[in-house]
């Protein structure tokens, strides 16, 4: 019988989740998100039209904004930067041009920490987000606590209408909530249930496995009020450009980023199409014989 990541992943956060009830107890949590705090918006900071691909008006396309990931490793490669320094990529991501920041928080798989939050908040300005596996209120009380602006629901986890309920808790503490979906059930459910900020994610989480195009299929079926965001899958200069067009406002990308050496050219890469391996699209160049005409 194959593992059922998803279903492993959240028995491994219940566990953990006793003991972070036990060091940060809800009920002061909550009384110290009373305290006055800057908000960040999420939502209007990846939505809208960063630039247009074109100068010219004809068949000019919006370019979708980038929500840049922080994260030390994925259950499906393994580690993915050996001199990971979350401080470091985050200065780099702002200066790349993102339009806000994801952080892993998942310990055992992501090697993610929660407290990277607020030590990123501290020295950039654009909203953070929240990615881990929430199927407790408490966790969005947490996750504003320690500096997130935004934080990832999964429509599969939160069932039976519990999803309109986190994010009725996310409105009044002013959290958004990118709600993740992979499939045509859970899209309409989000939907039904609220969401204006919707993920399509091209991983599937039982078994890791990527499909973009069912996942992008989806989008015609999401109304136009609500902002759109492509995660996984998103390596070369060619994914790129067949995510922008797709009609998405947001691209999340993480992997492509940390395992490059050089994170600002490869944002570069991706987004300007103007880094070293641009031209060859993550391809390498075949050589070709000249022809002289005759």
């Amino acid at each position: 019988m194959e593992k059922d990541f998803l279903k492993e992943v959240l028995l491994e956060k219940q566990k953990s989740l006793k003991d972070q009830k036990h060091k940060y107890p809800e009920a002061e949590l909550r009384l110290k998100l009373e305290e006055p705090r800057v908000y960040r918006p999420f939502k209007a900071s990846i939505s809208g039209s960063a630039a247009l691909t074109t100068s010219s008006s004809a068949g000019a396309q919006a370019k979708p904004r980038i929500i840049a990931e922080i994260k030390n490793a994925s259950p499906s490669e393994g580690v993915l930067r050996k001199d990971f320094n979350p401080l470091q990529i985050a200065r780099l991501y702002q200066n790349a041009g993102a339009a806000a920041i994801s952080i892993l928080t998942e310990e055992k798989y992501f090697l993610g920490k929660i407290a990277y939050l607020n030590q990123v908040r501290k020295i950039v300005d654009l909203p953070i987000l929240r990615k881990d596996f929430v199927f407790d209120p408490y966790q969005l009380y947490e996750s504003k606590f320690f500096g997130a602006d935004c934080v990832l629901l999964i429509a599969e986890i939160l069932g039976n209408n519990r999803l309109g309920e986190f994010l009725g808790i996310a409105k009044r503490i002013e959290l958004d909530c990118l709600v993740e979906v992979n499939a045509a059930d859970d899209l309409r459910y989000a939907i039904d249930q609220g969401a204006q900020i919707i993920g399509l994610n091209s991983r599937n989480l039982h078994t890791l496995e990527v499909d973009k195009k069912s996942a992008r299929e989806l989008i015609k079926d999401i109304p136009e009020d609500r902002v759109i965001v492509l995660e996984s899958g998103i390596k070369t200069r060619r994914d790129y450009l067949s995510a922008a067009k797709s009609g998405a406002n947001a691209l999340l990308i993480g992997g492509a980023f940390m395992k490059a050496k050089d994170i600002k050219e490869k944002f570069r890469e991706l987004v300007e199409g103007r880094g070293r391996k641009s031209k060859a699209i993550g391809q390498k160049k075949k050589s070709r014989k000249t022809v002289k005409p005759r």
